[in-house]
């Protein structure tokens, strides 16, 4: 699992202690078959979910309170700090929380090989949906595209700061990947900043591919970071509609706003439109 966009199975550089716990606690209990098209959110859960939203107002924290008996869960392979809250605040409205696959930590890991997000995605979703039967498993691949770097650091993005990011056998701090996008982006003009977020969330059963849904959200990379919220470039990517970078974004400002958000709304959409097939809700 990648930090901000990819990489190999792991917690991330980044992640602290007591983050690592918690997701060793949300994914402990593995769910009963099926669970996510059934309300089984626990207050064991909702604990774990609150903790892990830390950056989240009191008021959101409530919601989740408010949905404990409703609550639907999805499973996805990751165990990033980062990637769940920015997953669980998208689902926050729709009644949802997001758990990471039972005992996912301990499973064989994933070398994410492929030359795009789509092929890194579907490769995840396929390998840990082996180890739920009867689950959709949702696995996404995520990064940053830079037009003045000919779509880089893309699917390299959280290794990017290595020697050969390609090669790299794990990912490189938030920090040094910041640092290195600087660098080759030093004396470009503002209009020549122009860059993407983007995720593909792939969906998958039994070990193969379901269906796959991609988000993008166009921003401009500044010369400064700006922000203490957010992981990965987020304190870089300047987001003009409203004028904050993603750092600085609010937990329900980056649901609405993020690539992230946009993939998750599609998949929600697709469960509704095929919950007669026994896909969705």
């Amino acid at each position: 699992n990648r930090g901000q966009n990819g990489g190999r199975m792991d917690f991330g550089h980044n992640t602290p202690t007591h983050d690592r716990a918690l997701c060793d606690a949300a994914q402990a209990k593995g769910p009963a078959r099926n669970s996510w098209l059934s309300p089984s959110f626990s207050r064991n859960d909702l604990a774990v979910a609150s903790a892990l939203e830390g950056n989240m107002p009191s008021d959101t924290t409530g919601k989740m309170r408010a949905a404990t008996n409703t609550m639907k869960r999805i499973l996805i392979a990751t165990l990033n700090p980062g990637k769940l809250r920015d997953f669980r605040g998208a689902a926050l409205s729709h009644g949802i929380d997001v758990v990471p696959v039972p005992n996912l930590s301990a499973l064989p890991s994933v070398i994410e090989d492929g030359v795009t997000f789509e092929a890194n995605a579907c490769k995840k979703a396929e390998h840990y949906s082996r180890y739920v039967p009867g689950e959709i498993v949702l696995a996404d691949d995520s990064g940053l595209e830079v037009d003045a770097l000919h779509g880089a650091p893309g699917v390299h993005s959280a290794r990017y700061a290595a020697e050969d990011p390609r090669a790299a056998e794990s990912n490189t701090e938030d920090e040094t990947n910041n640092a290195r996008l600087l660098r080759e982006l030093r004396g470009a003009p503002f209009e020549d900043r122009r860059g993407r977020f983007v995720c593909v969330i792939a969906a998958a059963q039994e070990g193969k591919t379901v269906t796959v849904f991609r988000g993008e959200v166009e921003g401009r990379i500044l010369e400064s970071p700006r922000g203490s919220g957010g992981f990965g470039y987020d304190p870089l990517f300047y987001f003009p509609k409203i004028k904050k970078t993603f750092a600085e974004l609010t937990p329900e400002e980056k649901a609405r706003y993020s690539h992230r958000g946009a993939a998750f709304r599609k998949f929600l959409s697709w469960c509704e439109r095929t919950s007669t097939a026994g896909f969705g809700f």
